[in-house]
Order: structure tokens, then sequence, then C-alpha cells
């Protein structure tokens, strides 16, 4: 950076007082110090010429006198007067030439020091006009050095007062103008922080009219904030009670579908039961139709009540991810084998291309993420098919899932995350396109836990295509593929000769189970109550093998409970016994007591098959604890 730009940025450090000063002091040191140049040297040129006059005259004297020595060609008296003359003031030497340029005579001062000095010469003329020489004189110009420092002396008293009050007056007038600047800055401070603030008229005139304005705009803005203060303070309460009103009525929204979801799961688990027993040994393909469609009711129920289970338990926090290290292919593999028959019902192509990616992840949550993604995808398309594919990307692993299905308008797709936000299905779409609006909901929340995000872009018409990015990992051994019990799991348990006590208050709950479970040929003792699961308690020969509960009984009894008093019953259940809830209850509350009682749970519906794997794993579990 030149040094005019440091000189601009060192001005513009300094206040304004000093600014003021500064612009005083400069102008007259300037005038100050030519005044005094342009005096100087006037004066240093008048001390030369006078030394000069004053060199000529001697000159000119030694001239005359050595006229006649000359003439007669007396060098001793030639000497002499050049003696003469160098005792003049000031003389330093004095030199009488010849007219060829000989020096006839020649003397110099012996008792001062020599120093700069000054030449002059005069011509000897004879009588009848003509040169016969010359005379050089030397004078000294100490009387020009030692006026050069009287001058500078001078020229330093004289500037040093002159800045001084220059100063002094600069001072004055910049602390006049100054100072109630600054005091305005002072007041513009404690305005800022909230204070009412007036400041004293007075000072020059065009000061006492910025005062003047200040203090009304001041009191303008005194009159504005309280004003702006009190309205933030209607704003903060009114905010505040329509907070309060939108949690009021989130809890009560929470509240009727809990309790919606719980009176409505009953009845429709048992219908999964009962349809799952007239399916058993019926050979009559009509009454197996009429079956197939209730069972397709059925899952379709199923489906709407997932996505509120899956919601209440983000909404209760029981759901934390289960890091671990598995093949994506595996459940690639999983997403073909549940939704392949629904896309070949519906004569579309589901693709799920081969990886040999390994990726970081929760197997459950992952496995939730992509079968809304695909089974909303299915639901939307009516011809063409579904892509499910993976790549790397970075770090990471990329799965996309697309569809050629009627797609997303732009307007709709920043809400399409939204809960129980719904795009109006088009004319083509079945009546199962509709849904509930949380599939894609419980699909962003899934992701936040996972650490990921979802991206998702669209055209009319054209498809759809959504994004999720999981962490990627190295391939591992196959047995610690981290996946959990129940995955790849085909294989159905064998239940015969196990002994199954089963508790629900709802009777048809407890009649469909027994046909179910009978069929499985398993040995079945029902209990609506905890009194009666406890009076089998009392007879029994040895303890049931599984106990299959409902969460809540009749009377606002809790099955976790029942579960505690026959364990502590002499001859109760203990670990040998596997242990299963099954419940409709979707409050947020009640899944945090789930979810900490340890005790595996089923969400109602349940489909036979889920429930014969998930008794077949607890009793595995069992007797793996207890070997």
């Amino acid at each position: 950076m030149s040094w005019p730009f440091r000189a601009l940025r060192l001005l513009m450090r300094l206040t304004l007082a000093q600014q003021l000063v500064l612009l005083a002091l400069l102008p007259a040191t300037v005038a100050t110090l030519g005044a005094i140049a342009v005096l100087t040297r006037q004066h240093l040129s008048n001390v030369t010429e006078l030394m000069r006059a004053n060199a000529q005259t001697v000159a000119l004297q030694v001239a005359t006198v050595a006229q006649s020595q000359l003439q007669r060609m007396d060098r001793r008296a030639l000497q002499r007067t050049a003696q003469s003359g160098s005792y003049q003031p000031h003389v330093q030497q004095v030199q009488i030439w010849s007219e060829d340029g000989e020096i006839l005579a020649n003397s110099e001062t012996q008792d001062r020091e020599r120093g700069e000095g000054l030449k002059v010469t005069a011509p000897i003329v004879n009588d009848d006009g003509r040169h016969a020489g010359k005379v050089m004189v030397e004078i000294s110009l100490d009387a020009v050095e030692r006026a050069k420092r009287s001058v500078w002396l001078n020229v330093v008293l004289v500037l040093g007062a002159s800045l001084v009050g220059v100063g002094l007056a600069g001072w004055w007038a910049a602390r006049r103008i100054s100072a109630p600047i600054q005091a305005l800055g002072e007041a513009v401070d404690r305005l800022g922080a909230g204070e009412e603030v007036q400041v004293a008229v007075e000072g020059t005139a065009e000061v006492r009219r910025l005062q003047h304005g200040f203090n009304e705009a001041a009191s303008a803005l005194s009159e504005s904030r309280a004003l702006l203060e009190s309205r933030i303070a209607k704003a903060t309460a009114e905010l505040a009670s329509k907070n309060q009103q939108l949690e009021v009525a989130s809890q009560a929204k929470t509240r009727l579908l809990a309790a919606a979801s719980h009176d409505l799961r009953q009845p429709l688990h048992a219908l999964t039961l009962f349809s799952d027993g007239l399916a058993n040994g019926e050979t009559d393909p009509v009454r197996l139709q009429r079956i197939g469609h209730i069972r397709e009711c059925v899952d379709s129920l199923d489906r709407l009540f997932s996505g509120l289970l899956n919601l209440s338990q983000l909404d209760a926090g029981v759901l934390q991810p289960q890091w671990a290290d598995f093949q994506l292919d595996q459940l690639f593999d999983e997403i073909s084998r549940n939704f392949r028959p629904v896309a070949e019902q519906q004569n579309l192509r589901l693709v799920v291309r081969k990886t040999e990616l390994w990726v970081r992840s929760d197997y459950v949550m992952l496995s939730r993420i992509l079968n809304n993604l695909v089974s909303n995808s299915l639901r939307h398309t009516t011809e063409g098919g579904v892509l499910i594919g993976a790549r790397r990307r970075g770090r990471g692993v990329r799965i996309d899932v697309v569809d050629t299905g009627v797609g997303i308008a732009e307007h709709h797709q920043s809400r399409v995350f939204e809960e129980f936000y719904q795009v109006e299905p088009q004319p083509r779409q079945g009546r199962d396109a509709r849904g509930m609006g949380l599939g894609l909901a419980t699909v962003q929340r899934l992701a936040a836990l996972l650490n990921t995000h979802v991206e998702l872009s669209s055209r009319p018409h054209k498809g759809t295509c959504v994004r999720v990015t999981v962490r990627s990992a190295e391939p591992a051994l196959p047995a610690s593929n981290g996946l959990p019990l129940s995955a790849g799991v085909e294989e159905e348990p064998d239940l015969r000769d196990v002994r199954a006590l089963v508790i629900d208050d709802e009777r048809t709950i407890l009649e469909g189970l027994q046909v179910v479970l009978s069929n499985w040929g398993a040995e079945v003792m029902t209990a609506q109550t905890r009194a009666e699961a406890l009076a089998f308690a009392d007879s029994w020969d040895r303890p049931p093998d599984v106990v299959v509960s409902d969460l809540l009984l009749q009377g606002g009894d809790n099955g976790l409970d029942v579960l505690s008093a026959l364990e502590r019953h002499p001859r109760g259940i203990g670990a040998a016994t596997a242990r299963l809830l099954v419940t409709g209850e979707t409050k947020p509350d009640r899944l945090r007591e789930v979810a900490s009682a340890g005790v595996a749970v089923l969400y109602k519906p349940v489909s036979p098959k889920l429930l014969r794997q998930a008794i077949g794993a607890q009793l595995a579990a069992v007797r793996q604890i207890t070997a």
C-alpha cells in the first residue's frame, strides 16, 4: 500500500477535533514556511551583495595605490600594499597580478581561520588608460554563514510561536464544534440502548439546529418505541394464546387418533384372525375368493393404521436407530418379495437392481422408508413400473426409487412431506390411491433419525424420483451382517404342542386367536381378566410356553401388570416362558411405557403370519437363554 493511502487511513482514525486542528495547522505551517523562505533568501542575498561590494572597494583601493608601484615594478611596495589590503575586515587574501598574469604580490591572513570566500577583481589602469594589471581580493563569507544561523534560529522561534498560536486557536474552534457533536454521538448511543434522551441546545447556529432536530427525532422515536412495545406485547400474548390453543388441539388430535386407532384396531385384529381361520382348510373357490376380498380390505386398513402407528411412535420418541452394517441387496430382496405381487396385480413392472454395496444404518428404519416409498410409487402409477437402485456417491450410497406415475406438480412438491397433506388423485388412479397422507411424512421423520435427507424431483405425467442417501460401509462377514432376528426369516416355526395363554378383554379376539393357534397345533388357554389368568395359574400342572397379552384390559388393568402378577404367582411363569404384547394402543405415553418394559410387542392388526413368526422368535430366544 502506497504512502498516500496509509496517510489517508491514519487521518481517518483521528477524531473530529484532531482533524480540525490538523486542518488549521497545515495551511499555517505552509504559509509561515513560505514567507520565511522568501524573506530569508532575500536577506542572505543582501548580505552576500554587501560583502561583494566591500571586497570591490578594497580591490579598487589596492589597485589605486599599486598603479605607480607597478609602473616602477617595486615588488616590495606592492607586497606592502597587498598586506595593507589583507588587514581589512573579512579579507582573507589579496593578490596583485601583472598584465601577463604573473603574481607580483600575495598576502593571506594568518591570524584567523580561513573559510569559504568570495573572489573579486579590479583592474590597474595607467594614466594613459591602458591596463597594467589587476588586483584580486578574496573576502570571507563567515558573515553570511552567521546570518544563516541567526535566520534559522529566528525561523524556528517564529514558526514555533505561530504554530502554537494557530494550534491553540484551532483547538478552541475544534472543541467548540466537536464537543456538541460528541455529545450528540453519546446521545445517539443512549437512544439506541432504549433510553429517553434530550441534548442541550447550544453552540453555533448550525449545531443548535442539529441539536434541535435530534431532540425532535428522539421524542418521535420514543413515542414510536412505546407504541411498538405495546403492539409487540399484545402480539406476543396473542401468539402465546394461539400456541396454547394449537397445543391443546394437537393433544386432542393425538388423543382422538389414538382412541380411534385403538377402538378400530380391536375388531380389525379379530377380523384378521377370523379370515385366516376361515381360509384354513377351505377348498371352495368362491369362498376362498370372498375370503381374499376380506383380506384385501384388512390389508388396506392395516396400511392406514400402520401410518398412524409410525407417527405415534415418532412422536413418543421410542424409535432410536440401531446402527449396523448390512448388505443393501438383502433389503432389496425383501422389498422385491413384498411388492412384486402387488405390482403384478396392477400390471406394473417392479425392477430391483442387484447391488454389492454395504451400508451403515438401522435396518428396520431404512426398510420402513423404502417400503413407504415403493408403496407410494405403486399406488400412484397406472402404467410402466417402479425402479429401485443404488449407487455410490462419495462416502455415501444413494438409493433411488423411480416411478413412471402421474408425477407431482411443482407447487405440491414442497408440501408432500407434511402430515396428512394429500395431492388430489388423478381420475385414472384406483380407489386406494389417496391414502391418508402419512407415508412421505413418516419417511421424512425416519430419515431425520438416520441423520440423512430425502430429495424429491418430479414432473407431472412423467414420473417421480425420490433419493435417500445413507452412509456406506465396508463388507463384513455374513454372520455379522447386523440384520434383525426376523429379517430374511421365511420358514414358519412349528408351534405343535406349544402351550399358550392368551389374555385379551375382547371376546372376539380371544376366539380368533384360539382358532388360529389351534390350527397351528398349539394348546390354547384364554382369559379376559387378570383374575381369570391367575385362576389358570392356580390349576395348571405346568406354566405355559408363551403368554400373549393385550396391553389395555378391562377396568383399566394393564397387560404388563398382569405379566408381573403371573411372575409373582407361586406357580406362575418364569424365565422359561416367552412373553409377547399385542396392542392397538398408539398414545405416545403408552408407547414409551411399552418400549421401556423390554417385552416384545406387536401392534394390531397383526397378520397370522407375523404373529406366528413373532411367537416362534420369542420361544427360540427363551430356549437359547435357558439352554
